[in-house]
Formats: structure tokens, C-alpha cells, sequence
């Protein structure tokens, strides 16, 4: 059978799609790096909350002992994986937790020789130089050959003299070098040393047999190919090793204290674990070795090493990447770099467009990368959740120009010059923009590579992401910071993959991964995932759908979410990856990062206009001018007044919130409730917000009148909360309580409730983000990163469907006669495409 059909027939084997459905973050972005920790099944995911949740009800050790034979289970599962005995299995933490102990058991001595291959991790690689420096091991690095692999003739060699030990990574860190273990296994065997066989990179997805290996040692973890949860690793100990290996730090789950001044070991490799360990991550090892063995190993690989193969071949045939696996390389992982780009940056841009791949730098693998002259290298690495999309979506990426340097912000091609009534022209001194001379403005804190107006959720996020990249950002508000008269303030908002259409996918996606980057960024969790439910008349028209998104019915709705009480003529689309962002905590993450990364942020600074100054642009403010390459105008409800265009498109609405006591808290926090909308025929949607950390539900409607913008929001009234008490009590039976808290806030709405971000058609050196329509908080991220791209020159294409032509905004400034006509969409009427792109009224939140 050709290689060809041999592929076919794996992808024929191998339910592709099932899979994908099955595994919650296949639909949240093109997850590249199973190499680095692979995304968990449903299956998985609910093993683990389920022994947790029999913990919480039973205690810990009471949970342990009812899951005792399921846990007992793993350990033949482990065993069937690798080819051997369930007693020579220990269960414990990481690979490096087994590596340790194994190393530590053989009590090395001063002068014994360890010969290690070039691949080796880090941690071992370090390890060992700890032991040669407290101990006095000697430590050898085997050579390799032309294939990039242990050099089997010079470990030959090497073996001639007395060695204590022979480890070898199966696959390292670094590349998709695939190592010789069976031949290094015969050799040492032949020469009466024990073989360290790291299988972190390879079980999984290769074979790994243990006999066929002669290994006397394995270890592995279960987060990687394996598909279990971080902090989980797999230990194997040869019965032969057991006379000459002891455990260093003996537990009470390995030995027996047996008098005053003995104890026993136990038999087998359990002498090398602890009593205390996570059951529940045990036994979600358990449930992806399951997975896994009913696929097939030989399967698993036949397919990840056709679908890496064809990534591979996709990358070298793209001007300026290289890729630098050794002649041996094969599986599941391809490592490559980009000409003119740091390989952290091209995980950077990439991880911005929804690919998760990772940069190994040489601190990771100096025996390899160092030893090859490579800095560091771009690891992606796929498995059964991945298809032809997540390959073409990397290769389409990185076909697109490096981005600029930081620092650098590269300029549109300008369009034909024509007379602009502005100040007079001057000497340039604009640090970046080209064309037309400037007006001089003096004085180096009126210049900027870019200026954002508004400091909002996404006039915050692309000042940091724009910072953050080496961009020159000037910040300005008009009001305090931290002010109550716009849209971003408020404790939560919540986030919802369940949309209208798939045209918004792409962006939820990015919205997700923004908001993922932002947490480690910020070193704290500012989205709990809680699952929501959005509900309707069962006789209207449905429309929210979405990845992973199912439709149930008034009893099935109440099984997942018991504080929501609908009628039997109610339908609901659960969204299980709907959850709750705690907008306060990013509002101030934001502004801490974009300050750490540079961001001249001024507030109580209003921008009274704006020209084309050149290729840049003349700022006006109450302050005086400011000069930059570009505006980012993320102004909310005062957007119109900086481009009049949309002084028709929008308008901006009150909006009332309330948060109301209960005498049965836990109905309305989560588990039992999540986030939550309701169409309730006559009156409007419905809205809600779980009670989160001190915060009881949160409830309101998604309309309301047109709003003052000269005056603060005004307190909320005692007609408006008890409009939203006599609805909320209906389908929040639990919500008996008093009003414990209330805000008001403002709506900026557009026609088909949609957004407008992009490039002013009329003069591209102007950005906009306008009109988020009540759904905006979600995508802050991702918008932020957007704007922050398009500044620099990325293109993004896929935000054409939002761009603000479409909204019949050409970006005119009043007194440019020579612009321009107008965009063909007529102003105050949805084009096309805002038709069918837009988000219904009853979906908004």
C-alpha cells in the first residue's frame, strides 16, 4: 500500500471530527502544541471534576477509597500502554518528580559515569550537573551522527569503560528527533547498564514498549501526548533494578515501619510514590489512557506523523522559514524559524491570530539547540484533534511579512496627496510617518507612534498590546480614571461562545485566547467558565448557535442550571464555555501592564479633533496638539463626536443593573446558575450574571432610553428596579432577597447591533473600534490586539466582515473637501453585509 492510501486509510480509522467535538479547545483556537501540554477530552475533564466533586461530598479520603478500584485500574492501563507489569508501575506527579526519584534511588557515587544523550530536557540535563558538582559524577554527553542521534558507534565505544547509567530522551524538547532507543538499549544491555529512557515527548504517540527498549527506567508524563492533566507522570523500574535501586526519601506509601528502628519497602515500583497525591488527576490519567488504547497507539502515530509531515512540507515551501529538525526527525512535532523574527515573537504574533504553538529557547536543550547554534526554535506539534484547517491556518500565517520591529510602525500606502484643511505644514518631526511634512509641534511629549483615545476595556487592551511591541503609545481620556460614565466599569461581564452566525467564530475564538494571554500576563484569573444558558419562546425563531453549543428544552436547561427556572414552553442554547469575566479586576490589569510596558496614559484629557497631518495625524486636545503616526479612536458613547459619519449610525442608550440577595445563595451562584439571557415575550431580554466573589446575581435589561452624554448617568431608579425585581423573580425564583447593589451604565448601539473596527477608508492612519452594541467587553483582548496589528501594518483580514466602511463610514474629517465620497452604504441603513454579520437585539449581552 503506498504511503498515500496508508494515510487515507488512518484518516478513514480515525473519527476526526468526533474527536475535535469531543474536546472542548479544538473549537477555541488551532491548538498546536500537544508537545507542551495537549487539550483534554470532555471525558477527561469530566472524570476529574467528578472525583472532585465525590471529594466534596465524601471527604478526600473517603472519595479515595470508593474510586480505589478505578485508581487501581490506571496502573494496568499505564502497563498495557508500555509493555509491562502493573507492579513495576508507579503514579506520580511529572516526568521530572520520576526522573528524580529513579535517579536518587541509585545512589550514585562519586567518579560513576552517567552517559547521556544530547537530547536530554533541561531539568534532567541539570539535575545531572548538580550531581557532578555535589557529588561527583561524571557526566558524558554522547555524541550524535549525521542523522541528529546518539552516535551508536561512540556510545559503543564508551561503554568499554565502567558506566553506572545510560539515558537518552526518546524525543527531546527541542526538535522531532526521533532517538534509536532500541538499538542504545541492546548496546547497554550488552555492557550491564541500566537504560533512562525519558518518554515524556514520545508515549502517546509513538510506540514505547519497554522490553523492545531493554530500558531498565521510563519516565513520562501524562500531560502531554497522552492527553491527561497536568500533574500527572508515570515512573517504570525494571524488577531487576529493584536490588541495586532503594528510594532516597521513603513514604508511607512505599514502606511499612515495622519496629523502633526498621521498616520494609513495599514490592514493585509503588515504594517510589507518596501518600499524598490528586486522585482525581489519577483518575483523569486513567480516563485518557483509555482513550487512547481504544484508538491505538500505531494509530495515533500514523496519523500525527502524516499530519506533521504534511506541515512540514508546507513550511519549507515558504519564502523565509526554515525548518531545523535533524534528518532523524518524524512523529508529531516539526520545529522551524523564521528569517528577521525572534521565534518568541513568532509565537507572540501567531498566539495573537488564535495558533497556540510555543518557542523552545537554547536554556531548554544547550546540548542540543546550543550545540547546533540555534537560539531558539518555534515547536509546533499536532495530534488527533487536529485536521487540515489547524495546518493551513499556521501556513497561511506565516505567508503573511514579518511584522515590524519593535518599535517600528510601518505606514499604509498613502493615497494620491490632495489639499487637507489643517494647520499649516512645517518641518517634519513625526518620529515614524512619511509623505507630506507635518506642522512642527514642539516638545517631545507631544509625539507619539500612535495616540488611542478613550481608556475603556478596548482603548486599554490596544495600548498594551501596542506597548508591549515597542509602539510609543500616548493614552488620552477625557474623564478621571476609573470613571462610572462610560461602558467598561462594573464588577463582571460575561463571555459566551453561542453567537448567530459563524461569521463571529474567528473572533470568539480570539476573544478566548485573548483573554487567556491577558491572565498570564497579569499573573491572575479573570475568567471562571461556568457554562450558561440563553432562552427563548420555543415557537420564535432561533438564533444563537455555536461551537459546541446545544439546543435543550425547559427540563433539560433546569438539570444544568437549577437556579434558572423556565417555563415548559422555553427552549435554551447551552453554552458549556460561557463564563464570567471580572471586568474590574481586568480593567486594572490592563492599565498596570500597559503602564509597565510604557504607556503615557493622560487622563481628564479631552481630544476635541483630529486632522491628517502627512501620512500622520494632528491630535487636538484641550492640552494642546499632539503629532502621530497613527490614531486609534476607541472613544465608546463620544465616538460620534471624533467621526461625524456616525453621528447617524448611533445612539447611545441607559442602561440599569441590579444585584439582588437571596435566601438560597447557592441557586444563584455557580454551579447551579451561570450566565443566563431570557426572551420574555412583551418585555425584552433578560440578563444575567451569577453571584461572583462578593457579588450576589446580577440582573438587567438589554434596552433601554436614549442617554444624556452631557450629564453623569443618574442613579437608578425606584420605577427601573422594580421593573427588573418583578422579572428577574419570575425565572430567578432564589432572588427573594433585597437589591444589594445597582449601576447604571451606557449602551452605544449601531444598526444591526454590530461593531465597526478598522482603517477610516478616507485615511487609513486612523483606526476605530465604535459601537460595540452591548457585546463588546468580551472581545476587548482581541480587539486591542487587532487594533494593535492593523497600527503596525498586520494585515486582518478576517475582520473585514467588521470593517467600518461597512457601516458607512468613510472617515471624512468636516473641512476635507478633497476626500473621498462617501461609502456606498447609505448612512443609517445596514449594508449587506451588517445584515447578515449583525447580532440580534435578544443577544446582545
Amino acid at each position: 500500500m503506498t504511503d498515500t492510501a496508508s494515510q487515507i486509510g488512518v484518516r478513514s480509522a480515525l473519527d476526526v471530527a468526533a474527536l475535535r467535538a469531543a474536546t472542548p479547545g479544538a473549537a477555541l483556537a488551532h491548538h498546536l502544541n500537544s508537545a507542551g501540554a495537549a487539550l483534554p477530552s470532555l471525558t477527561v475533564l469530566d472524570t476529574v471534576i467528578a472525583h472532585l466533586r465525590l471529594e466534596s461530598r465524601l471527604g478526600g479520603y473517603e472519595a479515595a477509597e470508593a474510586a480505589g478500584e478505578r485508581t487501581a485500574q490506571v496502573y494496568q492501563l499505564v502497563a498495557d500502554l508500555i509493555g509491562a507489569s502493573a507492579a513495576d508501575i508507579a503514579l506520580v506527579e511529572s516526568a521530572t518528580v520520576a526522573w528524580h526519584r529513579a535517579i536518587d534511588a541509585l545512589r550514585l557515587q562519586a567518579g560513576d559515569r552517567i552517559l547521556a544523550s544530547a537530547s536530554s530536557y533541561v531539568s534532567s540535563a541539570l539535575h545531572l550537573l548538580e550531581l557532578r558538582r555535589t557529588r561527583g559524577i561524571v557526566v558524558e554527553v554522547l555524541p550524535t551522527d549525521d542523522s541528529g542521534g546518539v552516535d551508536l558507534y561512540q556510545l559503543e565505544q564508551a561503554l568499554r569503560r565502567p558506566a553506572a547509567l545510560v539515558t537518552v530522551a526518546h524525543v527531546p524538547t527541542s526538535s522531532a528527533l526521533i532517538e534509536p532507543v532500541a538499538q542504545v538499549g541492546a548496546l547497554s544491555a550488552a555492557a550491564g547498564v541500566p537504560l533512562l529512557v525519558d518518554a515524556t515527548q514520545s508515549v502517546g504517540q509513538l510506540p514505547v514498549d519497554v522490553r523492545a527498549m531493554r530500558a531498565g527506567i521510563v519516565v513520562a508524563t501524562g500531560r502531554k501526548f497522552l492527553r491527561g492533566p497536568r500533574g500527572t507522570g508515570l515512573l517504570y523500574l525494571d524488577p531487576a533494578l529493584h536490588e541495586q535501586a532503594r528510594p532516597l526519601t521513603p513514604d508511607v506509601r512505599g514502606a511499612r515501619w515495622t519496629s523502633d528502628e526498621e521498616y520494609d519497602l513495599l514490592p514493585g515500583a509503588r515504594r517510589y510514590e507518596t501518600w499524598e497525591a490528586s486522585h482525581a488527576l489519577r483518575l483523569g490519567l486513567g480516563a485518557a489512557l483509555t482513550e487512547a488504547l481504544a484508538i491505538g497507539v500505531d494509530v495515533i502515530s500514523a496519523y500525527v506523523s502524516g499530519l506533521a509531515a504534511r506541515l512540514r512540507a508546507g513550511l519549507a515551501g515558504l519564502a523565509g522559514v526554515r525548518v531545523v529538525d535533524p534528518p532523524a526527525a518524524g512523529g508529531g512535532i516539526v520545529t522551524f524559524v523564521r528569517d528577521g523574527e525572534e521565534p518568541a515573537q513568532t509565537v507572540r504574533t501567531l498566539r495573537a491570530a488564535g495558533l497556540h504553538l510555543v518557542a523552545v529557547p537554547a536554556s531548554h536543550g544547550q546540548w542540543d539547540l546550543g550545540r547546533r547554534g540555534l537560539p531558539a526554535v518555534v515547536r509546533a506539534s499536532v495530534h488527533v484533534y487536529n485536521d487540515d484547517s489547524d495546518i493551513d491556518a499556521l501556513l497561511t500565517q506565516l505567508a503573511r511579512p514579518v511584522p515590524p520591529a519593535a518599535g517600528q510602525v510601518t505606514t499604509p500606502e498613502p493615497a494620491p496627496p490632495s489639499p487637507v484643511v489643517a494647520p499649516p505644514p512645517g518641518p517634519s518631526s513625526g518620529t515614524l510617518a512619511t509623505g507630506a511634512a507635518p506642522a512642527l509641534v514642539t516638545g517631545t511629549d507631544r509625539h507619539a507612534d500612535v495616540v488611542v483615545v478613550g481608556a475603556g476595556i478596548h482603548g486599554r487592551s490596544a495600548a498594551w498590546s501596542l506597548a508591549a511591541r515597542g509602539v510609543r503609545v500616548v493614552q488620552l481620556d477625557r474623564h478621571p480614571a476609573d470613571h462610572t460614565d462610560g461602558s467598561s466599569h462594573g464588577r463582571t461581564r460575561m463571555i459566551r461562545r453561542a453567537y448567530p452566525s459563524p461569521v463571529w467564530d474567528d473572533l470568539v475564538q480570539r476573544a478566548y485566547t485573548g483573554w487567556h494571554e491577558l491572565e498570564q500576563a497579569a499573573d491572575r484569573r479573570l475568567v471562571t467558565t461556568v457554562g450558561g444558558l440563553y432562552a427563548r419562546p420555543a415557537r420564535s425563531s432561533g438564533t444563537l448557535r455555536g461551537p459546541g453549543c446545544m439546543l435543550v428544552d425547559a427540563n433539560q436547561a433546569a438539570g444544568i442550571l437549577p437556579g434558572l427556572v423556565l417555563g415548559a414552553d422555553m427552549v435554551a442554547v447551552h453554552d458549556p464555555a460561557a463564563g464570567v469575566i471580572d471586568a474590574a479586576a481586568a480593567m486594572s490589569a490592563l492599565a498596570a501592564l500597559g503602564a509597565a510596558a510604557g504607556v503615557d496614559r493622560r487622563d481628564g484629557c479631552a481630544v476635541t479633533g483630529w486632522h491628517p497631518d502627512g501620512a500622520g495625524v494632528r491630535v487636538r486636545t484641550d492640552d494642546g496638539d499632539l503629532l502621530a503616526d497613527r490614531l486609534v479612536i476607541c472613544a465608546g458613547p463620544w465616538t460620534a463626536d471624533l467621526v461625524p459619519d456616525l453621528a447617524g449610525q448611533l445612539s447611545v442608550v441607559r442602561i440599569v443593573n441590579i444585584h439582588i440577595g437571596s435566601s438560597s445563595p447557592a441557586l444563584l451562584a455557580p454551579p447551579a446558575l451561570g450566565p443566563f439571557s431570557v426572551e420574555v415575550p412583551g418585555v425584552g431580554l433578560l440578563y444575567g450574571i451569577p453571584a461572583y466573589g462578593p457579588d450576589t446575581v446580577k440582573v438587567g435589561f438589554d434596552h433601554g432610553p436614549v442617554d444624556d452624554l452631557t450629564r453623569p448617568p443618574g442613579p437608578v431608579t425606584a420605577a427601573e428596579r422594580d421593573a427588573l425585581l418583578t422579572v428577574a423573580r419570575r425565572f430567578l425564583p432564589a432572588a427573594d432577597g433585597p437589591v444589594t447593589a445597582e449601576v447604571a451604565c451606557r449602551y452605544t448601539m449601531a444598526p444591526g447591533n454590530r461593531f465597526a473596527v478598522g482603517a477610516l477608508p478616507a485615511h487609513p492612519q486612523v483606526l476605530l473600534a465604535a459601537a460595540c452594541s452591548g457585546h463588546g467587553f468580551k472581545f476587548g483582548p482581541a480587539i486591542g490586539a487587532a487594533l494593535a496589528d492593523l497600527a503596525t501594518g498586520v494585515p486582518r483580514s478576517d475582520l473585514d466582515f467588521l470593517a467600518p466602511a461597512a457601516m458607512g463610514v468613510a472617515g471624512i474629517v468636516p473641512g476635507d473637501p478633497d476626500g473621498p465620497g462617501p461609502d456606498p452604504v447609505t448612512p443609517g441603513t445596514p449594508s449587506p453585509t451588517a445584515a447578515r454579520t449583525s447580532e440580534p437585539t435578544a443577544h446582545r449581552r
